[in-house]
């Protein structure tokens, strides 16, 4: 009877390391899957209109600073998260530089300068490459030299999660300003479910606290945007009646 209760204890055992196995490596892969038609609509149309490269910025900035936030010990599992989103946000922008050179009329780029007007609007990818090198550069000295401070950890963890919360906002401005979610459909839906996945695997994993809120404040940004999607698609369909 004992050894009875011991086999179905390891198999519960085994079966958990199994689940969380396969948790981990949705929480690591998941993030970038929601771009994935996005990137097929873009190059399929040859138009990145209906996408915000601000989402770039704000998502390579959470993550750069998310890798530095090493005071606190999370799970390698989240490391690998920010090294697989920072690899789809070139992925992204390089094709948004690639579609932008390939429209573009004029022969007049604009290139990684102090002028802000131009901030994020680059011609050449190589410049955000260069943007993204030079601030994780930042970040590991101002890390070296104030790591042993608890309050600079701690900021460098909040401000990673509140960049990362504020992710949906320029795609919410954007929608807002050009009244169109063409090709925002399963991007946001991948990003509900996902954003709702990672706040339950925070919340069970007891990551920092700035995790799980950052994910329950995406979640309310998602269903903004989801409703956009609603209002916009009903009025686009009313222009073509």
């Amino acid at each position: 009877m004992e050894a009875q209760v011991f086999i179905q204890a390891e198999d519960a055992e085994g079966s958990w390391t199994l689940l969380s196995l396969l948790a981990s490596v949705v929480m690591v892969f998941g993030g970038a899957l929601p771009y994935i038609p996005q990137y097929q609509e873009i190059q399929r149309s040859s138009n990145t209109e209906g996408f915000s490269t601000r989402v770039c910025l704000v998502l390579l900035v959470a993550n750069i600073l998310r890798i530095f936030f090493i005071g606190k010990q999370f799970e390698v599992t989240l490391l690998l998260q920010s090294v697989v989103m920072i690899l789809t946000m070139f992925a992204m922008l390089h094709l948004c530089c690639s579609v932008h050179s390939s429209n573009r009329v004029s022969t007049k780029q604009h290139r990684l300068t102090l002028d802000v007007r131009y901030f994020w609007k680059w011609s050449a990818f190589e410049d955000y490459l260069l943007f993204c090198l030079g601030f994780a550069a930042l970040c590991a000295v101002l890390t070296l030299l104030l790591l042993d401070s608890a309050v600079f950890v701690e900021a460098l963890g909040s401000l990673a999660v509140t960049f990362e919360a504020m992710l949906a906002v320029p795609q919410l401005l954007q929608n807002l300003q050009n009244r169109c979610t063409r090709g925002m459909v399963k991007m946001v839906l991948l990003w509900t479910v996902g954003d709702a996945f990672k706040t339950a695997y925070f919340v069970m994993n007891d990551s920092p606290a700035q995790f799980w809120v950052c994910g329950s404040v995406q979640i309310l940004l998602d269903a903004a945007i989801l409703l956009q999607v609603l209002l916009y698609g009903r009025d686009g369909r009313a222009k073509l009646g």
